[in-house]
């Protein structure tokens, strides 16, 4: 009976939490903030768990010292998180340059917002943004405070970058539009982040010692292991576009560097999305996608006649009478933009399948209307007071401008098209050598050095994730074969693919100066690499791993590869600048690489049932070390976003989810308490079953929840 209980309020808790991310999807956060995890019966829902654990736990006489003290790790978590919410002060305050105040405001219980007092005086000197160079992206937001106590002093609130005073931690929260006040979040938690942390480092302490222990399940299993051996499209063909710049004359312009999406990078960058973005690859034809984008800026008429708009969707395909591929032209006739209405009536509130697609292509024809007006040209930089800003041939130009810089930037592209449009290559590319030369004179500390520029025209040339998902999944498939060429082969492949995933990942580290994990397709490049690294480290001992690993990696290349998945490189958003975050990033990467290896043991141990035993050693000896770096990748979490966000737990959905894939995966170590798990069968549907737990922690999350980790 108490068994059954303890089993009963854990699903219990898992179906709340999971429910509770999708109502907070159409009800808001705090609805299920106050209704749900702020309610009392979720406090002693949590408490019967805990309680009903205890006694079951005491009933087994656990003696193992690291088993004992993982599971007291977890009291002393859910001790620190009932400390938080009974005793944990937060509210907010809200000061314009020169105020000063003792106060902030909080939320009541009734919902309406009340004055407390700090212990101290805080008033607020300036607020800046600092942006990157030449850029309009924010790298950093900071509030200059005077603390006026006992002794007056100075501070700077930044992101990632906390003050603290007398218990009271202080945060960047938001600011003025104006740039002239800033909004800081207040938090004093004496006694739950103590108690949490201290939780936490017995877990860290725990789940290492778990793998470590001689005479823990795992090393157990590894010592059985000595006992076994694991068995072994057609493209479309348009006419073809007459006037283009030469493949000289094309690499040059490609050369030349501009702002876009929010920094300064090679305009090859530029070209490819703009090409990917109206043709869906990255080159039309036999020409490149920095010959289709200026055969937008120098032939408009010609190329607005070339069939290189995708028109996505059979809704618009056949409403429209369009067809697969469309030009410029045949969006417009003698009553306008064809698509202009419909457009209207979609930012109007038609969301049917055929205005979303009229959406899509709107978006498309506004990239190119943009391009022939010349707006996303900024290529002339200009520095003024340790400024630079970009600006492009039609820009309105500052006054203060000298009038040599105004002229230069107002002709130069004028004199470039009339050598074009005469043929003069010679002539053309000495412009262009010209215009390079500006920029790196005037563009100051805004002009990325030569081994970003390098790294990211090498980077444009290779399509790193579409061709490597294909060969992986290709030679992850045939390597079922059991004929010694070809698992040669795929073992070269392999070897290759890792190679090229590397130096992926480290192109795009030095073009964007962080670690490549601050977006989704970033993390699933990241996650594949994992997967191939763990494959390189087990097949030896494991050859059915090759199989795994290349299918797996594979897959997450694929989805990468999507089109949800946002392949653009983008300077990192201010909060995200934290090693904690890269350090967490990584670390839970690594959980979700060999949680899916347990999930192709699982389906391939139900499919092939000679090997079902194998594979179930197999994947347990994976889900040990997942459960540990799952765990201590969400401890980094947790302070990770004490320091960024003002408080260890959000019941952010990422945050739940991946707490929810924790709870459901350490299930399957539990085979004393749940003895259908001994069994191959039925360890393998229930590790099956699991793997949807990190398919919504992922995507479901990502793309149809939300949350503040809705970037990832």
């Amino acid at each position: 009976m108490l068994k059954k209980t303890v089993i009963a309020l854990y699903a219990v808790v898992v179906v709340v939490m999971a429910a509770a991310t999708i109502v907070e999807k159409y009800q808001g956060s705090a609805y299920v903030s106050s209704h749900i995890y702020g309610a009392w019966w979720f406090s002693l829902l949590w408490a019967l768990l805990a309680a009903f654990g205890i006694f079951y736990f005491l009933k087994r006489r656990v003696k193992r010292v690291s088993t004992v003290v993982l599971h007291v790790s977890f009291l002393l978590i859910l001790l620190g998180a009932l400390l938080t919410h009974l005793t944990a002060r937060q509210g907010m305050i809200h000061l314009r340059n020169g105020e000063s105040t003792n106060q902030y405001i909080a939320q009541a219980d009734n919902g309406l917002w009340e004055e407390h007092q700090l212990p101290f005086t805080l008033r607020l000197d300036s607020f800046k943004t600092v942006f990157h160079e030449g850029t309009m992206a924010a790298s950093d937001y900071q509030s200059f405070l005077t603390v006026m106590d006992d002794v007056e002093h100075r501070e700077v609130v930044s992101m990632n970058n906390i003050v603290s005073h007398r218990s009271i931690r202080l945060y960047q929260s938001s600011f003025d539009e104006d740039g002239r006040g800033s909004l800081l979040s207040v938090n004093s938690d004496p006694w739950g982040i103590p108690v949490t942390y201290t939780g936490y480092a017995l877990l860290f302490l725990a789940l290492v010692w778990m793998l470590l222990d001689p005479k823990g399940s795992y090393r157990q299993l590894l010592r059985k292991l000595s006992l076994m051996v694991i068995i072994g499209w057609l493209p479309f063909s348009p006419a073809k576009a007459q006037k283009v710049l030469p493949t000289e004359t094309a690499d040059r312009f490609a050369n030349l560097m501009v702002v876009y999406n929010d920094r300064v990078c090679p305009m090859e960058t530029y070209a490819l999305d703009f090409t990917k973005k109206l043709y869906g690859k990255r080159s039309y034809k036999d020409f490149t996608a920095t010959q289709v984008l200026t055969g937008f800026i120098f032939f408009y008429d010609d190329w607005c006649r070339e069939p290189v708009i995708k028109v996505k969707g059979s809704e618009l395909q056949e409403r429209l009478q369009l067809p697969a591929y469309a030009s410029v032209n045949q969006f417009f006739n003698q009553n306008g933009y064809v698509l202009g209405p419909y457009a209207r009536q979609y930012y109007q509130g038609e969301q049917d399948a055929f205005y979303k697609q009229v959406a899509k292509a709107d978006e498309k024809l506004s990239l190119v209307m943009e391009l022939h007006q010349g707006t996303p040209l900024k290529l002339f930089p200009y520095t003024q007071k340790a400024t630079t800003t970009w600006y492009s041939p039609t820009d309105k130009l500052p006054e203060s401008m000298d009038s040599e810089h105004q002229k230069y930037m107002r002709e130069v592209f004028t004199l470039l098209n009339g050598e074009v449009q005469a043929g003069k290559w010679t002539r053309a590319n000495a412009y262009l050598d010209k215009m390079l030369k500006y920029q790196q004179s005037f563009g100051g500390r805004s002009v990325p050095d030569t081994t970003k520029l390098k790294a990211e025209r090498l980077y444009n040339q290779i399509p790193f994730a579409t061709i490597l998902f294909m060969v992986c999944l290709t030679f992850g498939f045939l390597s079922f074969m059991k004929w010694r060429y070809i698992r040669m082969a795929a073992t070269v492949v392999l070897t290759a693919a890792f190679l090229a995933l590397t130096l992926c990942l480290i192109l795009r580290w030095i073009i964007v100066d962080h670690v490549p994990m601050s977006n989704g397709y970033e993390t699933m490049l990241v996650l594949a690499w994992f997967l191939q690294l763990l494959t390189f480290l087990a097949m030896r001992r494991f050859p059915i791993m090759l199989t795994f690993g290349l299918l797996m990696s594979g897959f997450f290349l694929l989805v990468s590869h999507i089109s949800l998945m946002d392949p653009q490189m983008s300077h990192m958003m201010p909060v995200l600048q934290s090693p904690l975050l890269s350090l967490h990033v990584s670390i839970i990467m690594m959980a979700y690489a060999l949680l899916s290896l347990t999930f192709i043991c699982g389906l391939t141990g139900l499919i092939v049932k000679k090997q079902a035993e194998q594979l179930m050693l197999l994947s347990q000896l994976m889900l040990y070390p997942a459960l540990t770096t799952l765990g201590i990748g969400i401890f980094l979490g947790a302070i990770w976003a004490n320091i960024s966000w003002g408080t260890y737990w959000s019941w952010d959905p990422k945050e739940v989810w991946a707490l929810i894939t924790f709870m459901i995966y350490a299930i399957a170590v539990h085979t004393q308490s749940f003895p259908a798990l001994q069994r191959p069968k039925t360890f393998h549907i229930f590790m099956t079953i699991a793997f949807l737990t990190i398919l919504m922690t992922y995507f479901g999350v990502n793309y149809f929840l939300g949350g503040m980790h809705s970037y990832a």
